[in-house]
C-alpha cells in the first residue's frame, strides 16, 4: 500500500496468530537523538525508529550543524555537541519546522531555549492549537527569551539568546509530561556553578508519569543522574555534563505493541511481538496488564511478550485509570467492543492535546461501529452494541492521526472496515497495515 492512497479496506477477519517484530519507540528513539546531540563523543544508535517523527528531530538537528551519519536503516552514528554549558549548536540561527511532532517540539523547545542562538520553530497547524504555554512559562523563569509569533500560549515560537541565571523552576504537570521531560532534558546545559543543585517543582496532578522515569532512565545512560522525590520535586547536580554511552539500542515500541497484542486476543492468538519484555523501560508495556484484566492470557519473556485470548472465550469489561497509559489506552477502547458490559477508561484528559482530540475522535467513530459512548471531560465510558446489531461495514474517519488508524483496524474482527487516510500511519510505524493483515484470517 502507498502512502498516498486516500483509503484502505479492510476484510472482515476471524483470528489472529503470528510473530511481530516492532518497530523502534519513538518515545526512546527521539529522545536519545537529542540525548545524543547533546553529549560529549560519538554516539551509534542501533534500532532507531523509522517514521515521520524520527525523520523531524534527525532534520531539525542536521539544521542545527549537528553531524550524524546514516550507516544503515534505523542505524545512524550522532557527534555530540560536546556536553558543554552553556550549549551552543554549530549554526545559531535556524528555522525548523516540527510537523505534529510532539517528542520533537516539546524538549527542543527547552534546549533551544537555552543554546545562545536565534531560532524559530514552528509545525503543522494542529501543532499549533497544542499547548505550549505551561512549558514557556518555565523557561522564562530560567530567563528565556521566547515569544509567541501566534497565539499566546501555543506555537509557533521565537527563541533568542539569553542570561539563563535561575535554578529553582516550577511547571504545571496537568497537561502534558512532555514539558518536564524537556525541561529535565535541558536544565543540566545551564551555566549554574558546579555543585549547585538545580530543582524542578511540578505544580498540580503530573500525568503520564512512566514517561518522565523513561526521560530519567534515558538521561542516566548519559550520565546525568536525576534524583526525584515522589512525583513532586526533581533534582540534580549543576556541572554534570552529558557523555556518550557509545553504542545504545533503542528497544520496540510498547504503544505500537498493543495493537498486536489486542489482535491476539480479540482474534483468539498466541500473537508474539518481540523487541520488549518485562524489563521495558516504557510504560505502555503495562498494556498487557490491562489486557490480562479483561481475561487475556499473557506470558512475558525478556525481550517478548505473547498474548491469546481469555481460557473461556469471553472478554470482560474494565473500569480502569489510564493515567499511565495514555497512548495504549486507545487500543482498549476499541478492545471494549468485544468485551461483554461496558468499560470505563479515566483520567484520559491528556487526549485532547494530541496529535487531534481524541476523546472526540474516538466517541464519534466508536458510535459508526454501533456501540453507546458516553463522552466526559476526562473519561470515556464503551458499551458494544450485539454483535447481530452492528453495522455491515464501517468508514473510519482518522483525523491526521496514526493511532486512530491502528487501533481501528482492529475493529476489522467485527465487520469490514474501511480506514480513510491510512497513510498517517507513517508518523510512527509506516508499514503497519502489512504488518497486521500478515498476523489476522478471515
Amino acid at each position: 500500500m502507498g502512502l498516498a492512497v486516500s483509503f484502505i479496506d479492510l476484510p472482515a477477519v476471524k483470528t489472529a496468530e503470528g510473530l511481530i517484530r516492532l518497530p523502534g519507540s519513538k518515545s526512546i528513539s527521539n529522545r536519545i537523538l537529542l540525548l545524543a546531540a547533546l553529549a560529549d563523543g560519538v554516539t551509534h544508535i542501533s534500532g532507531l525508529l523509522v517514521s515521520d517523527d524520527t525523520t523531524r528531530m534527525l532534520d531539525a538537528l542536521e539544521n542545527l550543524g549537528v553531524p550524524i551519519v546514516k550507516i544503515d536503516e534505523g542505524d545512524y552514528r550522532v557527534h555530540g555537541a560536546g556536553g558543554k554549558s552553556p550549549l551552543s549548536f554549530p549554526i545559531s540561527e535556524a528555522n525548523l519546522f516540527l510537523g505534529n511532532a510532539g517528542t520533537v517540539f516539546r524538549p527542543l523547545t527547552a534546549v533551544l531555549a537555552l543554546a545562545q542562538g536565534y531560532y524559530r520553530l514552528s509545525g503543522v497547524s494542529r501543532m499549533h492549537e497544542r499547548p505550549i504555554g505551561d512549558l514557556v512559562d518555565a523557561l522564562r523563569q530560567l530567563g528565556a527569551d521566547i515569544t509567541y509569533l501566534g497565539e499566546e500560549g501555543f506555537p509557533p515560537l521565537q527563541i533568542r539568546p539569553a542570561a539563563i541565571r535561575a535554578n529553582a523552576i516550577t511547571v504545571k504537570g496537568d497537561v502534558s509530561s512532555q514539558f518536564l521531560t524537556g525541561l529535565l532534558i535541558a536544565l543540566p546545559l545551564s551555566a549554574s556553578t558546579a555543585d549547585e543543585t538545580l530543582t524542578i517543582t511540578v505544580v498540580g496532578d503530573l500525568i503520564s508519569r512512566p514517561y518522565i522515569e523513561l526521560t530519567i532512565a534515558l538521561m542516566g545512560r548519559f550520565g546525568v543522574r536525576v534524583e526525584r522525590d515522589g512525583w513532586r520535586r526533581f533534582t540534580m547536580r549543576a556541572g554534570e555534563r552529558y557523555h556518550s554511552p557509545g553504542d545504545i539500542f533503542v528497544e520496540g515500541d510498547a504503544s505500537s505493541a498493543s495493537y498486536f497484542l489486542a489482535a491476539g486476543v480479540i482474534g483468539t492468538g498466541p500473537v508474539r511481538v518481540e523487541g520488549l519484555g518485562r524489563d521495558s523501560l516504557q510504560g505502555d508495556v503495562q498494556f498487557a496488564e490491562a489486557l490480562e484484566k479483561m481475561g487475556a492470557r499473557i506470558k512475558l519473556g525478556d525481550n517478548w511478550i505473547e498474548a491469546r485470548g481469555p481460557e473461556d472465550g469471553y472478554l470482560r469489561s474494565i473500569d480502569l485509570d489510564c493515567n499511565h497509559i495514555p497512548d495504549a489506552a486507545m487500543t482498549l477502547a476499541v478492545a471494549a467492543l468485544f468485551a461483554g458490559g461496558t468499560t470505563m477508561l479515566r483520567n484520559i484528559a491528556s487526549w485532547r492535546v494530541k496529535e487531534t482530540d481524541r476523546l472526540s475522535a474516538m466517541a464519534k467513530e466508536l458510535r459508526k461501529l454501533g456501540a453507546m459512548v458516553e463522552e466526559g471531560p476526562d473519561f470515556l465510558r464503551i458499551t458494544p452494541a450485539a454483535i447481530a446489531s452492528r453495522v455491515a461495514r464501517a468508514v473510519i474517519d482518522t483525523y491526521d492521526d496514526h493511532r486512530m488508524a491502528m487501533c481501528f483496524s482492529l475493529a476489522s474482527f467485527a465487520m469490514p472496515v474501511r480506514i480513510n487516510d491510512p497513510g498517517c500511519v507513517a508518523k510512527t510505524f509506516p508499514d503497519y497495515f502489512e504488518k497486521f493483515a500478515a498476523i489476522v484470517r478471515a
